[in-house]
């Protein structure tokens, strides 16, 4: 569910009230219900430009307001940043748009990638908090091929609201009008090629959208999806990310269930502790960097009322389980060709679950392929065997969809 941070170039940025603004990510009172419309955008410099130049390598950014929805089907605005590439595509047929999703970079607004488009790295001393953006690899990869970039915030990442993380059917729907956001902006056709790709919580919203396309989006062109280590199944993935470096993302998933299934407010406060209570409403506001070093290697029976594990409660209430059960992906099948990816000793994401997704595609027909990847443990816990098969499988992953989008 979260990468540690990779990231291209060199830049920080100290954060300002003025470079915090709200405006943007504040959505108007009213705006389109059409999903994909774009409700306002704004130049965004990408790292190393200049501003006020055309026409700069790796292309031109612009930061996004768009109409998504929530799980209950109503408008909620998402923001996002559109690449249109200063390379040529040079493919068949018109320029193609994949969509990347980010992996875990926290649950506070100021953790919204296309805050951080032009500096990967932000602190701001007065929370205190760090926030890294890491898509720049994947990203220049495309924009170098020719392909335009959307990048989506996720719901509730930047704008008003909790960030509902790992939440399936908001990550599919984000994914997806991001897509037809990016087509808006570049006047593209409707019709022109579109893919998916992420890693990680990214590779789980990747994976969403692929098996949403059909149903959410038939409007769109979906050529392929590539989705590394995606966090298919909710419970197995609490299991094994307890007491690891990164053991606060529980908090985010817990946090953005409970926004969108009020039943599990009463199980929390009845099961959790002071204490538990406390790291999640600490983790709410928080980048990923600052959760790990503020709860890192803990585990969730120092957060329950019975020292049990959270995922022992949840197996013990009828109503959670059903809500983690909800998150699974699976369930439908995907209308174009997956790229699954699964590392046999990721110590976030169990390989096993990433294998049973692409069993479970397959016995409903879809076209899914799996990769592998053979890293030996590395310090299992600190999360080093679940960043590096994300470098090891650019080259795989961005050679795969770029064929499809060709084809």
């Amino acid at each position: 569910m979260v990468v540690t941070g990779v990231v291209v170039g060199a830049g920080l940025t100290v954060a300002t009230p003025a470079a915090q603004a709200a405006d943007f990510y504040t959505p108007p009172a009213s705006f389109s219900k059409e999903p994909g419309s774009i409700i306002r955008s704004q130049p965004s410099p990408l790292l190393l430009q200049i501003p006020g130049i055309k026409n700069q390598w790796p292309g031109t950014a612009t930061r996004i307001m768009y109409t998504s929805s929530y799980q209950d089907g109503k408008p909620a605005a998402v923001t996002g940043t559109v690449v249109e590439p200063t390379a040529p595509w040079r493919g068949k047929g018109a320029r193609p748009t994949v969509v990347l999703g980010p992996g875990t970079v926290g649950q506070g607004d100021q953790c919204a990638g296309s805050k951080l488009m032009s500096f990967p790295l932000a602190i701001d001393p007065l929370k205190p908090s760090i926030a890294v953006n890491y898509t720049a690899l994947e990203m220049n990869l495309m924009l170098l091929n020719g392909v335009r970039v959307v990048i989506t915030d996720y719901i509730g990442l930047g704008t008003p609201g909790i960030h509902t993380y790992v939440n399936r059917r908001e990550s599919g729907a984000a994914m997806l009008d991001a897509a037809r956001a990016a087509l808006h902006v570049a006047k593209a056709k409707k019709d022109a090629p579109v893919a998916f790709s992420g890693y990680s919580q990214g590779g789980g919203a990747a994976a969403s959208a692929a098996e949403m396309a059909s149903t959410y989006a038939p409007d769109l062109n979906v050529k392929a999806t590539y989705a590394g280590a995606p966090p298919a199944d909710l419970g197995k993935v609490i299991d094994r990310i307890d007491g690891s470096f990164i053991v606060g993302g529980i908090g985010y998933a817990i946090n953005g269930l409970t926004a969108r299934y009020p039943a599990l407010k009463p199980i929390l406060d009845s099961e959790t502790t002071a204490n538990g209570r406390q790291v999640l409403q600490r983790v709410a506001t928080q980048c990923i960097g600052d959760t790990a070093l503020s709860f890192g290697f803990q585990r969730t029976t120092q957060w329950t009322r019975t020292g049990e594990s959270l995922s022992k409660v949840i197996a013990r209430h009828p109503e959670a389980q059903k809500v983690v059960d909800e998150q699974r992906i699976g369930k439908l099948k995907p209308n174009a060709p997956v790229l699954l990816e699964g590392s046999f000793n990721d110590d976030v994401i169990p390989y096993g679950q990433v294998r049973t997704l692409r069993d479970d595609w397959r016995a409903q027909g879809a076209n899914v392929r799996m990769i592998h990847d053979g890293t030996p443990p590395i310090f299992p816990g600190l999360v080093v065997n679940h960043a590096l098969p994300l470098l090891g499988t650019l080259l795989p992953s961005a050679n795969f969809l770029l064929s499809e989008l060709n084809s």
